[in-house]
């Protein structure tokens, strides 16, 4: 058994790691962390961990939890790890972040998107960025895991082998984006109310959303130059899900007779195939199918599939996903299970819940 630690156990996101991490039959949680809840019992928090956690919440002490714990997940705000991330702590101790303040490698465009100064830039080189179906051959030896965002992780996953393959042109690139309102966390915000957000739709962060750059960077290094996208979120009135609608124009190709023409659907959906068949949180669905929240919620599986319009010789690629398990708290234990040699699925073969 590895003991675990939570700064910030009492968010959303905190609280589905402790929903996961509860089911994990190597790790014991020992450390509840929450700045708001310091000595209230966690399950008068969460009524839904009621006689089954006993803890009470504890501190955001990071160099005192270092010494207790073997792995240490922090659900904080933007900012919070990088102001008091040390050498002596990362000598002692894993963390996954499930912040931003590790995942992207330039300082400047990370100071620009988040209009904060990062105070630990010495540790951005050796963080490794945690999406596990791209990066699983970089996990060995890992002291620091960038847990990517929700809405990332998404179209990311949803476009990467077609820009990876050079079957698009990645200057065509529109990402279209709804998220459940769990994604703007649990602090209390006018715009997340009840009666601002039931029965509306709306874009937010338009042409400036912080997971713009995080999407580009992580695609750069798929096809060898910069990216550039436009990325559009929309907040939609239900709890949890992201649903990725993106949209490029496709290049033509060499088929085997010697002709060039634009790829078919079935030659773009063999290509989903070879990224993703052995990929056990990816799920090709069949043609025709289009991805669904529903049929994701409370899982950390990934569903993707595409559409191609021959009359403008575009596709459309789509996925969906849980923003709390494989957005957040799923892909983070599943980086942990890497980190420690476990069973990547452990504690993470979540059939999704329906209704």
């Amino acid at each position: 058994m590895i003991k675990a630690g939570i700064i910030g156990a009492t968010g959303y996101a905190g609280g589905e790691l402790v929903r996961l991490l509860l089911g994990h039959k190597e790790v014991e949680i020992v450390w509840y962390g929450s700045r708001s809840y310091v000595d209230e019992k966690y399950a008068h928090v969460y009524r839904n961990m009621f006689d089954i956690v006993d803890a009470t919440c504890l501190d955001d002490n990071l160099q005192e939890l270092a010494r207790q714990v073997d792995v240490i997940f922090t659900a904080t705000p933007q900012g919070y790890l990088a102001s008091i991330l040390t050498e002596e702590i990362l000598s002692q101790v894993k963390i996954i972040d499930l912040s931003a303040d590790y995942r992207i490698k330039d300082v400047a465009t990370y100071e620009k998107w988040y209009g904060i100064t990062h105070k630990s830039p010495q540790f951005i080189e050796e963080a490794v960025y945690g999406l596990c179906e791209i990066n699983r051959d970089k996990m060995q030896g890992v002291r620091l895991v960038a847990n990517p965002g929700c809405y990332t992780t998404c179209s990311i996953l949803t476009t990467y082998p077609f820009v990876k393959e050079g079957l698009i042109d990645h200057h065509t690139l529109i990402v279209d984006a709804k998220s459940g309102t769990s994604g703007a966390g649990r602090g209390a915000k006018v715009q997340n109310l009840f009666c601002e957000v039931n029965e509306n739709m709306k874009a937010y962060g338009v042409a400036t959303h912080r997971h713009t750059p995080e999407i580009e960077e992580q695609l750069g290094y798929a096809c060898g130059e910069d990216v550039t996208i436009s990325f559009t979120p929309h907040l939609v009135p239900m709890n949890r899900g992201i649903l990725v609608t993106a949209y490029a124009s496709l290049k033509k190709v060499a088929y085997p007779d010697g002709h060039v023409d634009y790829p078919t659907e079935d030659m773009l959906l063999d290509v989903y195939h070879k990224y993703y068949d052995k990929e056990y949180f990816v799920r090709v669905l069949e043609a025709g199918m289009t991805p669904e929240t529903k049929w994701v919620e409370g899982s950390n599986f990934v569903d993707v599939c595409l559409k191609v319009d021959p009359r403008t010789h575009r596709v459309i690629l789509m996925g969906a996903l849980d923003n709390l398990v494989k957005g957040a708290a799923g892909q983070a234990v599943q980086n942990m299970n890497l980190l420690f040699g476990f069973k990547e699925q452990e504690g993470l073969e979540l059939v999704p819940m329906f209704p």
